[in-house]
């Protein structure tokens, strides 16, 4: 990616996200009595909108995730017949994705989507002192950061490093959902590489405490919503079948249940000349 090009795209994209997060916040109509959602409800709506925007490439990506996995064993096949020569190895496999419809591609794109989301949030909660709650509007205004009555953050600006039960409970949030998503994200690998994903959420757990708990209730929330969704793909949408295997006595053309064996003509039968059986004689005993 082009950094000069990168670089405004994130900066307009937090803007977008300062002006979704406020509009959030200050909309009366939106929570019960007025006076607008909670700072960090409304940092848990703000990644539900993301993420329903991404939901069709979402669905692409599993979609694509299924038919690379219907056909893991043909490609598996491809990769052995060609382990000496990588750069047939790679025509070939380009060649069965084209015959097949598949585009590797399309499974990554929904994470590379999130990428310049999540960058965008934490610039926006790393400056929320400075850059949100320093307008006049907001001055004055108690309560501004906390998540209301469940009162499990009290600031969406504090980092995990502080020694609190509610950083506390938030970490455990955080490693609980990113497992359990990192779970149906990883259900299309191999044991080991499925293991090893399986154990990121918590080497990452050393690096994400000195992030911002606003950005935090962003990760669990996505996390969430990935489980959730999992879950329901599961059991909606249907597992392509994977191709008939031919065997070689299945004749080209035959229709119907290629496994199956070709029964015989019962007329054919019927009329066929019953076979002769030679009888072997006995030989006498001297």
């Amino acid at each position: 990616m082009n950094l000069p090009v990168f670089i405004p795209v994130l900066h307009e994209l937090e803007q977008a996200m300062t002006w979704l997060l406020e509009w959030l916040h200050t909309t009366d109509w939106l929570w019960p009595g007025g006076g607008g959602i909670p700072w960090a409800w409304s940092i848990v709506a703000t990644t539900i909108i993301v993420r329903t925007i991404l939901l069709p490439l979402t669905v692409r990506q599993i979609h694509s995730m299924q038919r690379l996995q219907a056909h893991a064993p043909e490609m598996k096949a491809i990769q052995q017949r060609y382990k000496q020569d990588r750069a047939k190895q790679q025509e070939e496999l380009m060649k069965f994705y084209r015959e097949n419809k598949i585009n590797p591609a399309s499974s990554c794109l929904p994470i590379l989507f999130q990428i310049p989301v999540f960058l965008s949030l934490f610039f926006v909660l790393r400056d929320f002192d400075s850059e949100v709650l320093a307008k006049p509007k907001y001055a004055g205004t108690d309560s501004l950061t906390d998540l209301g009555w469940l009162n499990i953050v009290p600031d969406i600006t504090q980092n995990l490093s502080e020694d609190t039960l509610s950083m506390v409970v938030l970490l455990i949030l955080y490693a609980t959902s990113q497992t359990a998503s990192t779970y149906f994200m990883s259900s299309t690998m191999d044991k080991m590489q499925r293991y090893l994903l399986l154990a990121l959420p918590l080497i990452f757990l050393f690096f994400v405490i000195n992030f911002p708990a606003g950005l935090m209730i962003y990760w669990v929330t996505t996390n969430l919503w990935t489980t959730g969704q999992g879950l329901v793909t599961r059991k909606l949408r249907p597992k392509p079948v994977p191709p008939e295997k031919r065997s070689s006595r299945t004749p080209p053309g035959g229709g119907g249940d290629g496994n199956a064996k070709a029964e015989p003509d019962a007329s054919a039968v019927a009329s066929a000349p019953p076979r002769r059986v030679k009888k072997k004689k006995k030989r006498a005993r001297r």
